[in-house]
C-alpha cells in the first residue's frame, strides 16, 4: 500500500484491495500499549494508519482503500463518512438493517448484549492527498481474540460479527458488495474492471 501510494501519479486509478489475514493484531500510530490485554500466540504489527488496536484475522473482509482525495474533491472527513455509509448499506442487504454510526467511535455498529456491538472498524492514512489503509468488516471471523484487547481503545467494547447476527453468506459475495458500495458512495475513479 505505501509503495503503491508513494508511486501513485494524478492519473493512477484508485483502488480497493479485498483481502483475509492470517491472526494479527493490528496497532494504529496513536496505538497506546495498554490496550493490548494479552495477545497470546498473535502477533503484534504497528502501522502507521489511524486508530488504536484491532484485530484482524481469516473470516474477517479486509478492503484497502487506496484512493486520491484531491482529484475526487474530498476530505477526509467525508471519505471516512462515506466507508461508514458503504458498510451500513452492505450491512442492509445482509438484514442487518440496523447498523450504524457511534458518536465520537469511527466504524459501524449493531445492538449488543447490552448497548451496540462494533461490527466493523476503520482506520485511514493519508499521505499527499492520497489514502490507503481502510476497513475491516467482521464476517464470521472467531471473536475470541478481541478479548484480547480494548478494540479500538474502548475497554469493554463488545464485538461481533455477521455470523454472530445471524448471517451466513460466502466471503466472495459480501466482499464484492461492500466494494461495490465504495465505489457508488466514495467517488472512487478506478480501470473497467
Amino acid at each position: 500500500m505505501q509503495a503503491f501510494t508513494n508511486n501513485r501519479t494524478a492519473t493512477t486509478p484508485d483502488e480497493i484491495w479485498l483481502v483475509e489475514h492470517l491472526p494479527v493484531y493490528t496497532q494504529g500510530q496513536a496505538g497506546k500499549p495498554e490496550h493490548l490485554l494479552n495477545s497470546g500466540n498473535i502477533p503484534v504489527i504497528k502501522t502507521d494508519r489511524g486508530g488504536q488496536i484491532t484485530y484482524h484475522g481469516p473470516g474477517q473482509i479486509m478492503a484497502y482503500v487506496l484512493a486520491d482525495l484531491r482529484r475526487s474533491g474530498r476530505y477526509i472527513k467525508q471519505l471516512v463518512f462515506e466507508l461508514e455509509e458503504s458498510l451500513i448499506a452492505t450491512l442492509a442487504l445482509y438484514g442487518l438493517d440496523q447498523a450504524c454510526r457511534k458518536p465520537g467511535a469511527p466504524g459501524v455498529y449493531v445492538p449488543g448484549r447490552y448497548d451496540l456491538a462494533k461490527i466493523a472498524a476503520l482506520g485511514i492514512k493519508v499521505k499527499q492527498g492520497c489514502t490507503y489503509h481502510g476497513l475491516a468488516l467482521n464476517l464470521d471471523v472467531d471473536l475470541a481474540p478481541f478479548e484480547g484487547i480494548n478494540p479500538c481503545g474502548y475497554a469493554g467494547l463488545q464485538t461481533v460479527s455477521m455470523a454472530s447476527c445471524g448471517v451466513q453468506a460466502p466471503w466472495d459475495e459480501v466482499a464484492q458488495a461492500l466494494a461495490q458500495q465504495i465505489i457508488t458512495r466514495c467517488g472512487l475513479q478506478m480501470d473497467d474492471c
